[in-house]
C-alpha cells in the first residue's frame, strides 16, 4: 500500500526533535518516500488522516527475552529450576512448538505496543531468529529482530544450562560462539556476572562468574565473525572485565570509576540501562514481589548501579541505551513505555532525550540507524501513533492508536492486559 499521513504533528526522533504539524507523510514499498510540507495526499495514496496526533519513529527495545511472560512470582513458591526446565523442554518438539508459537505471539505484542525493534538476548536454542526469520518472511507479524539466540554462561553462572550455554573454558566458548553462529544470530550475548534472582548472599547481586579470559576468548570469536557482543553485567568488577575483553554493550551496568569510563570511550562501548527488573526488588513491599528480604536489598543495589552507570556515562558524553530485560517478573511484553519513564525519573533524562534514547539513539548502538530509528527519507517505515505528546508526558506511550512496521499498517493494535500487574507498578511510576 501507499499511504500519505496528514493532519498530525510529526516528531521525527532526531537528537533536536520538535514538534512539526504541516507534514505529510508518505510511505510507499516499505519506505520513507518523502515528507512533504502540506495536508494534501498526492493521487495514488490512501489518506491517513492523523486528526492532530502525534507521528513518530517505532519504539526500539535493546533488552528482550520473547520466551518469556513476565508474570509475577506467587506467594511462597520457589522460583523454577530454569535449567531443569529447559532440559525437560529441550528433548520434545512438541513442547518447542508450543514455546516457539507462545514466543512469537510475544513478540507480536511488541509490536503492538508500539516497539518496532527489540534485540533478544538470550533465548531458548535458535527459536528466536526462527521467528525472526518468520516475519521477514511474511509468516508472522511481528517487529524487526536481532536475535542472539542462546547466550554463553559458565557452571553455576547466570541462566547457566537454560537460556545460556556452559563454557567451562576460554577455548569451550570459543567452540560455544562458534556453535551460535550457526544457527545465524544477529549478535553473540555473554553472562558474566550473576544478578539478583540468582544470588543468596546480600551485597552480591553481581559477583563475578565468568573468568577474565573466557570473556576475551568469546569476544574475539564473535569479532573475528564479525558479530557484537552484548554482556549481563551487574557490578563493578564485572563492568571492568567486560570492557577490558572486548564487550560492545554492557547490559545493565553498575557504579563506574574513571578507569571504566575510560574504557567505554576506548572501545566505543555503550551501557544498555534497564531499570524495570531491578525496581519491583528494590521498590516494591516484600507482599507485593513476595520475593525475600536478600533480593530486596540486592535488587536496590543493582537499581542504583544501572541509574550511576547511565548517569556517569552521559556526563561524559557515552552513548546510552535503552531496554527493559522484558520476561523479568512483573516485566511484561507491552510496557517498555515504563522503562521510559523510568530514565526519565531516575536518570533525570529530559523527555525530547529519552525519547530521543528509545528511538535513534538506539538504533546507533544496534548498528541499525541508517535502517530505522528515525522518521527521514529512504528509511524503514516503522512509525507509531498516539494522541498526545510524548515531550511532554512519555506515558502518552501506553496507548498507542497505530504501528506501522515495514510499511505496513495496523490501526487500533490490540493486546491482552495483566491489569493486575499494571496496576501494582502504577503505583511505583
Amino acid at each position: 500500500m501507499k499511504y500519505a499521513f496528514v493532519n498530525g504533528i510529526l516528531l521525527d526522533g532526531t537528537k533536536d526533535m520538535a514538534p512539526a504539524a504541516g507534514k505529510t507523510v508518505l510511505v510507499e514499498n516499505g519506505k520513507i518516500k518523502d515528507i512533504l510540507d502540506g495536508s494534501e495526499a498526492p493521487a495514488g495514496y490512501e489518506t491517513v488522516d492523523l486528526s492532530g496526533a502525534y507521528l513518530l519513529p517505532g519504539l526500539i527495545d535493546l533488552h528482550v527475552h520473547i520466551a518469556i511472560d513476565g508474570k509475577p512470582p506467587k506467594a511462597d513458591k520457589k522460583p523454577p529450576n530454569y535449567k531443569l526446565l529447559f532440559q525437560v523442554l529441550s528433548k520434545s518438539r512438541i513442547v518447542l512448538s508450543v514455546v516457539k508459537r507462545r514466543s512469537a505471539e510475544y513478540a507480536r505484542t511488541e509490536l503492538m505496543s508500539g516497539v518496532t525493534t527489540i534485540r533478544t538476548v538470550g533465548g531458548i536454542l535458535d527459536i528466536d531468529g526462527k521467528i525472526r526469520d518468520e516475519i521477514n518472511a511474511g509468516k508472522l507479524v511481528g517487529p524487526r529482530i536481532l536475535a542472539a539466540n542462546t547466550g554463553v554462561s559458565v557452571p553455576g553462572g547466570h541462566f547457566a544450562g537454560s537460556i545460556a550455554t556452559e563454557a567451562a573454558t576460554p577455548e569451550e566458548a570459543r567452540q560455544h560462539v562458534r556453535q551460535i553462529i550457526r544457527t545465524n544470530p544477529d549478535l553473540i550475548k555473554l553472562m558474566i556476572t550473576g544478578g539478583v534472582m540468582d544470588s543468596s548472599e546480600e551485597g552480591e547481586p553481581g559477583v563475578l562468574r565468568m573468568s577474565p579470559e573466557i570473556v576475551k576468548a568469546a569476544c574475539e570469536e564473535a569479532h573475528t565473525f564479525g558479530y557484537k557482543v552484548a554482556a549481563h553485567v551487574e557490578s563493578p568488577e564485572g563492568v571492568r572485565v567486560a570492557l577490558e575483553n572486548g564487550v560492545d554493550t554492557v547490559e545493565h551496568g553498575a557504579k563506574l570509576d574513571e578507569e571504566m569510563i575510560r574504557l567505554f570511550k576506548e572501545r566505543g562501548a555503550s551501557p544498555v540501562c534497564t531499570i524495570s527488573p531491578a525496581l519491583p526488588y528494590a521498590e516494591f513491599e516484600l507482599s507485593e514481589s513476595h520475593a525475600l528480604p536478600v533480593a530486596k536489598k540486592n535488587g536496590k543495589i543493582v537499581m542504583d548501579g544501572i541509574i550511576e552507570c547511565a548517569k556517569a556515562c552521559i556526563e561524559n558524553d557515552i552513548p546510552v541505551g535503552l531496554g527493559n530485560d522484558v520476561g523479568c517478573p512483573f516485566i511484561l511484553h507491552y510496557n517498555y513505555w515504563r522503562e521510559l519513564c523510568y530514565f526519565h525519573k531516575y536518570v533525570g533524562v529530559s523527555n525530547k532525550d529519552t525519547l530521543y534514547t528509545a528511538t535513534l539513539g538506539n538504533a546507533k548502538i544496534a548498528g541499525i540507524d541508517s535502517e530505522t530509528g528515525s522518521i527521514e527519507k529512504g528509511k524503514s517505515a516503522d512509525m507509531i501513533v498516539v494522541k498526545g505528546n510524548p515531550l511532554e508526558d512519555l506515558s502518552v506511550l501506553r496507548n498507542v492508536s497505530a504501528v506501522m512496521i515495514k510499511g505496513r499498517l495496523i490501526r487500533d493494535p490490540q493486546f491482552r492486559r495483566m491489569q493486575e500487574v499494571d496496576d501494582l507498578l502504577d503505583k511505583y511510576m
